[in-house]
């Protein structure tokens, strides 16, 4: 057991989780998480990765904006 102790690995992991505790302690008492904000950042940041060199800015706001609304998303019904 005391092997295990001295990996740098698991004293980096505890030191992570003792970092986040709070939030963690957060998550399990309310089960919220801000896993949404989280999904549409990442969309942006590849939309924006997609659009790189594009030389009307304009054009690159437009494609992060589309991409990121509810019926792009499929969550409205296009009929």
């Amino acid at each position: 057991m005391r092997r295990c102790a001295d990996l740098p690995e698991l004293q980096r992991l505890a030191t992570t989780v003792e970092t986040w505790w709070p939030e963690i302690l957060a998550f399990l008492h309310t089960g919220i998480t801000n896993a949404g904000s989280e999904v549409t950042n990442r969309v942006i940041k590849t939309i924006a990765r997609d659009a790189y060199g594009f030389r009307n800015p304009g054009n690159q706001r437009l494609r992060t904006r589309c991409a990121t609304t509810r019926r792009a998303r499929g969550h409205l019904d296009a009929r």
